[in-house]
């Protein structure tokens, strides 16, 4: 199955605040808002919502193609991602720019604050998606996520015009975004993935109820944090997964994209959306342990086992006999 990851590449700088945030800030005096905040650790990783969705898949045995746009300082970032197995071939290096950037800092509360550069991916606009399909053989599922948002739209709608499905997953954007856009970007999605917050910001903007968006989108997949993950498909019966606990918590950046990569490779797999969930779950849980989107390692009778305990064995030896997982 071939299935593209349309979205942002970036650089991470993930800072640690020992206090909360809350305790800084003065309700009466926000519209004045000037703060700092003393960090306690510093850490400079790999990531954007396309690289962590990309390596996710590729540590499951996955081959995705990474579509995007980076800088010309991309070199050893696209060494990384090729090393891990995922297909760089199709982004798109920027002549002028460098890759975007992404500094957040974590609070002991898990709050977080979060400044983005968009950089090279301003150019991920001019990649189209008919080049890529033709180097592949054609496109079973492009997923478009958090990218600039004219290449957002132009992904989508070459997505319609080619008959191909789509994976809406606005996320980041849609604080950004108007209701017009937004809709532009679910209209006819095979599936819209959100939390739970923002399918609520979703209806919201769009202005559409929670069944005028099923009319428009086939599956709705609504994680919801600690409370697990919901599948709803038209004409089916909801779908309910839980989390598999954390044994610790380093870092929530990226535990998003962690789970899209596992409902994903549980798709590619031809699995129901039950063990795809329960899979996302699983890696997602595995990205919480670990300081950086990408710097999980996965062993397979491990990662199985934790899975196994919170989803049994069934779905344990499903997955074991289609998922490998690869150690560069």
């Amino acid at each position: 199955m071939h299935i593209a990851i349309c979205g942002s590449i970036a650089t991470d700088h993930l800072m640690t605040f020992g206090g909360k945030f809350a305790d800084s800030f003065v309700a009466e005096q926000l519209d004045k808002i000037s703060v700092s905040f003393l960090a306690d650790d510093l850490q400079i990783r790999r990531g954007g919502v396309g690289g962590n969705i990309a390596f996710g898949m590729a540590s499951l045995g996955q081959r995705p193609a990474l579509v995007g746009a980076a800088g010309v300082d991309f070199d050893d970032y696209r060494s990384w991602l090729e090393r891990h197995g995922v297909d760089c071939e199709s982004v798109k290096i920027s002549d002028t720019r460098h890759t975007a950037r992404f500094v957040c800092t974590t609070d002991t509360e898990l709050a977080q604050m979060a400044t983005f550069y968009p950089g090279a991916m301003s150019e991920a606009r001019e990649v189209e998606l008919k080049p890529v399909a033709d180097r592949l053989g054609g496109l079973d599922l492009v997923l478009i996520g958090p990218d600039d948002p004219e290449a957002m739209v132009r992904h989508t709608q070459e997505c319609r015009d080619r008959s191909l499905p789509f994976v809406a997953d606005p996320s980041q954007q849609l604080a950004w975004g108007d209701g017009p856009m937004i809709r532009s970007l679910i209209e006819g999605a095979t599936y819209l993935v959100t939390n739970e917050y923002e399918s609520h910001l979703v209806e919201q903007k769009t202005g559409w109820s929670a069944e005028e968006i099923a009319e428009r989108v086939t599956t709705r997949v609504i994680t919801r944090g600690a409370d697990g993950v919901s599948v709803v498909t038209r004409g089916e019966e909801p779908v309910q997964v839980p989390v598999v606990p954390a044994a610790s918590v380093a870092d929530p950046t990226g535990v998003g994209d962690a789970f899209r990569a596992g409902f994903l490779t549980g798709l590619a797999h031809g699995l129901s959306h039950e063990r795809c969930a329960q899979l996302g779950t699983a890696l997602a849980t595995e990205c919480l342990e670990t300081v950086g989107t990408q710097e999980y390692v996965l062993t397979g009778d491990e990662f199985l086992g934790r899975l196994a305990g919170v989803h049994g064995d069934g779905a344990a030896e499903e997955l074991r006999s289609v998922i490998s997982f690869p150690r560069p």
